[in-house]
C-alpha cells in the first residue's frame, strides 16, 4: 500500500459555517471546526444581549471573515471589542486581547443554530438563580482562561 501525501486544503475548500444578523445585512463565515463551544453566564455577556446567558463558539480568526456590510465595533472594556450590525443592532461577535487570534461568535446568529453543540459552561458562579439548566456539561467558575485545559488556543 502506498502512502498518500497530505496536502493542506485551501480555506475555500473547508466546511463552512455561516451566520447573520436579524436584518441579514451583516454576515459572517468561517471554515473548519470550532475551537470550543460554550455557555457564558457573566454579567457582561448577559447585559450585551439582554439574555440570561449567552451561547458562544470560538473560531480561529485566520479562518473567519465578515460578509455583507461590515459590523460596527464597540470597545466595551480595555482590549475587548464587541461587533454589532449597524442597521439592526444585533450582536455578532467578540474579540479580546486576552484571546489573541480568536473570534467569538454568538451561536444564535448561526444560519442553523440547531447545529450548535455546547461543550461546557464558563462563569458558572454568575448564573442567575432563576435560570434552570439541567445538562451534564462541565461547569467552570471563571473564564476560558481559567479552565483546566487551554480552551483559548487558536494557534493550532
Amino acid at each position: 500500500m502506498r502512502a498518500v501525501a497530505h496536502t493542506p486544503r485551501k480555506w475555500e475548500e473547508h466546511m463552512k459555517t455561516r451566520g447573520h444578523c436579524l436584518c441579514k445585512k451583516t454576515k459572517w463565515e468561517y471554515a473548519g471546526e470550532v475551537t470550543w463551544a460554550c455557555y457564558c453566564h457573566c454579567d457582561d455577556c448577559r447585559r450585551n444581549c439582554a439574555a440570561p446567558m449567552v451561547a458562544w463558539l470560538g473560531v480561529p480568526i485566520k479562518n473567519f471573515k465578515w460578509l455583507g456590510e461590515a459590523p460596527i465595533s464597540f470597545e466595551s472594556s480595555k482590549g475587548v471589542i464587541r461587533h454589532f450590525c449597524e442597521d439592526c443592532g444585533s450582536p455578532m461577535g467578540f474579540e479580546a486581547d486576552h484571546y489573541a487570534g480568536g473570534m467569538h461568535l454568538y451561536a444564535a446568529s448561526m444560519e442553523n443554530p440547531q447545529d450548535f453543540k455546547p461543550e461546557f459552561h464558563v462563569n458558572y458562579e454568575s448564573k442567575l438563580p432563576w435560570l434552570q439548566m439541567t445538562d451534564d456539561l462541565p461547569k467552570y467558575n471563571g473564564t476560558l482562561l481559567h479552565a483546566p485545559e487551554d480552551l483559548s488556543d487558536y494557534m493550532s
